[in-house]
């Protein structure tokens, strides 16, 4: 999905993950896990792709790369306030579109990055567009790590929850061991596009309640009565670096190819 609207990436890179301290240096390959992500990133249309970090460890990795580094404050709830100050420091116009790609996924598809830009551009009313993908287990249905979405009908998001949704009251009713064919529950997928001016606005917002609750920062949004546009992603995303597991399994898949 080639995409003809301009946009800027930034990859939000933090060293101390409590799960796995120094991430995104961590080896995959021959190559530290964020130049993976930033390779990925640099496939899209992005005409800028900017890593934002709180390290000079990471720094001093994207640097000996080549890639463009912005140091910001180790004070930051979430990705998204480091987004905001990175949009203040590089100056970009209100009307910019920046897509927030995790520093954790090193096989994220470039067309994707794409397809959330266009998405956003495209849906004017929308503050935010974010993607997802059909759930097709019950047992991720069930897993409170996996986020879930219901939209309307022209894909605006109406609530994000780790719970299952939507509940399938009658069916589970007679029998829960599976979901029903014409549930279509939907996982969101974590990568956002937004403009400039909304990360302003966003910052200024204390926690919402239920931001709280679910623990997900997207529902800021929500609350504040900002449109979230959500699309199924044209191509399939697969999982980030969130544990050693998941780093073993991304050495083996990025090792063969």
């Amino acid at each position: 999905m080639k995409n003809n609207h301009s946009f800027d990436v930034i990859i939000p890179a933090r060293f101390a993950s409590s799960r796995l301290p120094g991430k995104p240096l961590a080896d995959i390959a021959g190559k530290p896990m964020i130049q993976h992500v930033y390779e990925r990133a640099c496939e899209s249309s992005a005409e800028r792709v900017v890593i934002a970090t709180d390290d000079m460890r990471v720094a001093e990795a994207v640097r000996v790369f080549g890639g463009e580094v912005c140091m910001t404050s180790a004070e930051h709830a979430s990705g998204t306030d480091r987004l905001q100050e990175v949009a203040a420091n590089l100056g970009l116009a209100d009307d910019r579109i920046l897509v927030n790609v995790q520093g954790d996924e090193p096989l994220i598809p470039p067309q994707v990055i794409d397809q959330v830009a266009s998405n956003l551009a495209l849906n004017t009313d929308a503050g935010v567009a974010t993607l997802s993908e059909p759930i097709l287990t019950l047992e991720d249905f069930q897993n409170p790590n996996i986020v879930k979405v219901v939209t309307t009908e022209s894909g605006l998001a109406r609530y994000f929850s780790r719970a299952p949704i939507p509940w399938p009251r009658d069916a589970f009713a007679l029998q829960g061991s599976e979901l029903p064919a014409d549930l279509e529950p939907r996982r969101h997928i974590g990568i956002y596009a937004y403009r400039a001016a909304l990360l302003q606005n966003f910052v200024t917002w204390p926690m919402a309640p239920l931001e709280k609750f679910e623990a997900l920062e997207q529902l800021r949004f929500l609350y504040h009565d900002e449109n979230i546009h959500v699309a199924d992603a044209c191509s399939e995303v697969p999982g980030g670096v969130d544990t050693e597991q998941d780093l073993l399994r991304m050495r083996e898949l990025l090792g063969r190819s």
